[in-house]
């Protein structure tokens, strides 16, 4: 077993990646509590962006989340006026998950959001530094199995407005 290193927690990447990561979902939630969403939310929004008419089901398997967390995030949105359950075109079991037009207002804003809170947090990088930065970041996540655009946090989220 090799010897403990003692390099200082500034020069560990793990460390790095995680205090940079923490500040940055704590100022974004707080931006985005001032349009009564969580990050949840946002991520389950803007996959609907990307599709709607898609079933409970599929929109759980394409986040990779377990279906009864995906239940209590649509009911989350249902309840806030941002997603609607109608019946499905072909299969009258399911229910195809679409946008609100209030939804549809909010979004730009959130993005608008999401776009400032990484244009502060990479501030001190010119732009190829940040293109290198994204390529390295998805390259580690690819690398992990992590699978694309699903923050692992949503996995964990569910039950009544307790989304987060």
């Amino acid at each position: 077993m090799p010897a403990p290193s003692n390099r200082p927690l500034g020069e560990r990447t793990n460390f790095l990646l995680s205090q940079l990561g923490f500040h940055t979902a704590a100022r974004f939630t707080d931006r985005l509590a001032s349009l009564g969403i969580q990050p949840s939310h946002f991520g389950l929004l803007m996959h609907l962006a990307q599709g709607e008419g898609r079933t409970q089901q599929q929109l759980a398997e394409a986040l990779g989340i377990h279906r009864k967390v995906m239940v209590g995030l649509l009911d989350d949105l249902e309840q806030r006026g941002l997603a609607e359950r109608r019946r499905h075109p072909t299969d009258r079991r399911a229910h195809a998950i679409h946008l609100t037009d209030a939804a549809r207002t909010l979004l730009p804003e959130a993005v608008a959001i999401a776009d400032a809170e990484e244009e502060e947090l990479l501030t001190g990088l010119d732009g190829g530094e940040r293109r290198q930065l994204l390529a390295l970041l998805q390259r580690l996540a690819e690398h992990s199995g992590y699978p694309r655009g699903v923050h692992p946090g949503l996995r964990r989220t569910a039950g009544p407005h307790g989304t987060g």
